[in-house]
């Protein structure tokens, strides 16, 4: 058991030391663009941006910010090979011009959920060629209502668009083969992020993966909102674990809600060479391919992600 214990230990330190020795530069891309404040997304709406809700549709019909049209979760995701999968491009088209959205249209998105939902409908339009710039509402629907939004519960009338998709842009998106060839021979500058709980990660990991939890990128406060910290604390927190814009970056969670949340942090933060594992632990798990379960004695819990 010590033997084991050890073994763990040596592990993670090789995983970390492999990471701040293989990504060591920190010339960072554009930053502070993506992601917003309530008054910044106040003035984008000002300029003639859309405002779009990202909350599930029951909420959305409870309450929301006047004039947004909603795009949920569900409408943009599948069930297939594993839930929570990203939908083709046929149904993102028929979901964004429903929304009375265009491929060109600049959006501000905001949600009720941590950034996660408004972060998984940004990655999606963007994996899929959204032209028009996209921003997200930092804290969303509660910091918008504390800069003085309206919200109501009248559902605008939109006037169904033609929404052109693009090409899957594969640079976004990893696959388990990718990983898999990683595990044994990794690339030099390659690091994958598990940025589930403690408990999740706990209970089993894919074999290599650094953790840093999702939460770990915002300041948590469910009566305020919960927001993104600033770009200079993310990017301590990532280059304090030797993670810089040279690594080649892979997010997953248990089905890629949370991985999104993150790649908007560091997309935020002027990191561009990131990928999301769609399938996540999910498809990893269901497919009994390898897991690393480090020698600690926590409790594991299931997360979900529809309110974490």
């Amino acid at each position: 058991m010590k033997i084991n214990k050890l073994y763990s230990v040596f592990l993670m330190l090789l995983v970390l030391l492999l990471a701040a020795a293989s990504c060591s530069v920190t010339d960072y891309s554009e930053s502070d663009t993506l992601i917003v404040s309530a008054e910044e997304a106040v003035e984008k709406l000002g300029e003639g941006y859309t405002l779009v809700d990202a909350q599930k549709r029951t909420s959305y019909e409870k309450k929301h910010i006047e004039g947004a049209v909603n795009i949920e979760r569900k409408a943009i995701m599948i069930k297939t090979p594993v839930p929570n999968t990203l939908a083709p491009p046929e149904i993102i088209a028929d979901a964004a011009g429903s929304a009375g959205l265009s491929e060109t249209t600049d959006i501000v998105i905001y949600d009720d959920n941590k950034n996660m939902d408004a972060s998984r409908l940004m990655w999606t339009l963007k994996i899929y060629g959204h032209k028009g710039d996209i921003v997200i509402v930092s804290g969303g629907i509660k910091t918008l209502e504390a800069e003085g939004m309206t919200v109501t519960t009248d559902i605008p009338s939109v006037a169904k668009t033609s929404y052109k998709t693009s090409a899957l842009d594969s640079s976004m998106l990893a696959t388990k083969e990718e990983i898999l060839s990683m595990i044994d021979d990794p690339a030099e500058n390659f690091v994958l992020i598990d940025v589930r709980t403690d408990e999740e990660y706990n209970a089993g990991n894919i074999p290599g993966s650094v953790h840093i939890n999702h939460e770990k990128n915002m300041f948590i406060n469910k009566d305020k909102g919960t927001t993104f910290r600033p770009v200079s604390h993310n990017r301590i927190l990532y280059k304090e674990m030797g993670i810089t814009p040279e690594c080649e970056i892979v997010m997953y969670c248990k089905s890629s809600v949370r991985a999104a949340n993150t790649y908007a942090a560091l997309y935020n933060a002027g990191y561009r060479n990131l990928k999301v594992y769609d399938g996540a632990w999910l498809e990893w798990s269901k497919e009994k391919l390898p897991v690393f379960k480090p020698e600690v004695k926590i409790k594991a819990t299931a997360a979900s992600e529809d309110n974490s």
